[in-house]
């Protein structure tokens, strides 16, 4: 059964920092990504890494947000520096197969930024 768990989100103030986690279980992914939800907005992209360790980070996260995984463990981590309230949202975990292609989400953590 495949599982993707986020943690770290939390309530913090404008400038200070976060690190988000993904483990992930039951089988082993091609690309993984961060996506996040700004209340009464849609799901974005926040940025993708591939299984080889070649990243993309969407403007708004770039210089800020570094995404990393670590294959061993099955773990995919967002950190994020100089947070802003436009920040806040629920961040989700996402992680693809492609053989056969598959998407699988995380149930999401809340990050919430204060001015």
């Amino acid at each position: 059964q495949v599982q993707l768990v986020e943690s770290g989100g939390g309530l913090v103030q404008a400038g200070e920092s976060l690190r988000l986690s993904c483990a992930a279980s039951g089988r082993t992914f091609d690309d993984m990504d961060w996506y996040r939800q700004p209340p009464g907005k849609q799901r974005e992209l926040v940025a993708t890494i591939t299984r080889g360790g070649t990243t993309n980070i969407v403007d708004f996260a770039m210089g800020r947000f570094t995404i990393s995984r670590d294959n061993a463990k099955n773990m995919l981590y967002l950190q994020m520096e100089n947070l802003k309230p436009e920040d806040t949202a629920v961040y989700y975990c996402n992680a693809e197969t492609m053989t056969p292609v598959l998407d699988y989400w995380g149930q999401g953590t809340q990050v919430t930024v204060t001015s």
